[in-house]
């Protein structure tokens, strides 16, 4: 049985309430250092400048809740350990990505900038104690007890394995951050699979900081869900990939029980599987890999005809279900969560099958079939009033009034 903390509560509700109030400052910030979003292409579904920098009020919000929940909890304990190599070293590593992101945020930096730097902040991680070291054997029905149960990695292996994956993961959740609201969601939804698998193994520390980085992004997202009035920058989304990578190594895969390596990856199959087809795509159409496209799920979605929030609630969705499947391998086991894969898959194919059903114009473009018919319904009385005979539709000229075929179209449909 899953027992949630009072203190994970706490912790919760703490970032959650600065974090809120903590956004519209972010905002004020944003617009006054020059960090704004001005869209210039076809990738960017907003028409109008928008704020960057919200991510300040996530990462605030975090880390107030995380410092208040371990120093009310044992506050020499907690002193104790910020003072040790792995702690400072993942401090050492989250600041240079938050600053990185910062001033990204104002000055947009090449791609061959940013990930140098992000691959130093990893390097200085791993290199003080967080990395993968063993990863176990698949479709074992006992606990990894011995070397012969598990693929030990070596130093050399286990360090770019562990460089690679908090590299990966920080840059698959900046690679998502295209709809409002999307990036936000989807780090939650996976932070809150963390959080539970954390409190089945009794691992309190991940729980905490898990717990506190849900609260930290839903306090943002009623400012980010469509409509946006901030965004949260790479700021924002660089850290949230940045802490959700390390949270998977110190969490899920730091247990030798078998599968462990499959939980991240189900927790963070989103942008996972996002980035590595956006890899794909771009080499096999002979692109540079850092070159930004308009092919991610979330494009394709608007590009069906799907309005922008159903999009961002689909992909909710399809988060929440992979999340889903990881908890219930962490707490069931192999069969029963291969039993919710398999009922999860076939409602999904159907429903894939029908999405294009569940396209809804967006508002500016209901907007414009509203003002096309208004057109045509005044040159149709115009043309009654002058000639004394009333028109029909299908009699009625292409050329009638400006707008008069959108308003046709949408009329028959």
């Amino acid at each position: 049985m899953i027992i949630i903390e009072y203190h994970h509560l706490v912790a919760c509700a703490v970032a959650l309430i600065v974090a809120f109030f903590a956004t519209p400052v972010a905002r004020r910030i944003a617009f006054n250092s020059g960090a704004i979003n001005v869209p210039k292409d076809n990738r960017r579904v907003h028409k109008k400048p928008m704020a960057l920098m919200g991510g300040l009020a996530i990462i605030v919000g975090f880390l107030i809740a995380v410092v208040y929940s371990f120093s009310v909890r044992d506050s020499k304990e907690f002193l104790s350990y910020l003072s040790q190599p792995k702690a400072l070293g993942m401090i050492l590593g989250v600041l240079i990505i938050i600053v990185l992101g910062i001033i990204d945020d104002i000055r947009p930096l090449r791609a061959r900038v940013k990930f140098p730097i992000q691959l130093l902040a990893a390097i200085i991680v791993v290199a003080t104690g967080t990395r993968i070291v063993a990863i176990s054997k698949p479709f074992q029905a006992t606990v990894a007890t011995h070397p012969n149960m598990m693929y030990i990695l070596g130093d050399i292996l286990a360090f770019v394995v562990s460089v690679l994956w908090i590299v990966g993961i920080t840059n698959a959740i900046n690679l998502i951050d295209g709809l409002d609201g999307l990036a936000a969601g989807v780090s939650g939804i996976a932070a809150i699979s963390l959080y539970i698998v954390a409190v089945i193994r009794k691992q309190d520390d991940v729980a905490i900081i898990a717990v506190s980085l849900v609260g930290a992004v839903f306090g943002f997202l009623p400012y980010n869900f469509n409509p946006a009035k901030i965004f949260m920058g790479d700021t924002g989304s660089t850290f949230l990939g940045f802490v959700l990578a390390i949270l998977s190594i110190e969490g899920t895969m730091k247990s030798v029980t078998a599968l462990s390596i499959a939980i991240p990856i189900l927790v963070l199959g989103l942008p996972i599987f996002d980035t590595a087809f956006a890899i794909i795509r771009r080499i096999a159409g002979g692109r540079p890999i850092g070159e930004a496209d308009r092919g991610h799920i979330h494009h394709r979605l608007l590009d069906m005809g799907i309005s922008h929030r159903m999009s961002v609630v689909i992909l909710y969705i399809v988060s929440g279900a992979l999340g889903l499947f990881s908890i219930v391998l962490v707490d069931k086991g192999l069969l029963p969560s291969l039993i919710l894969l398999i009922i999860l898959v076939m409602f999904g194919i159907t429903g894939a099958r029908n999405l294009s059903e569940m396209a809804v114009p967006d508002p500016e473009k209901r907007v414009r079939q509203t003002e096309a018919a208004n057109a045509f319904e005044l040159s149709e009385a115009q043309q009654e009033a002058a000639t004394g005979k009333k028109q029909t539709l299908e009699q009625a000229q292409p050329d009638t009034a400006p707008g008069a075929e959108d308003a046709q179209q949408s009329t028959q449909s």
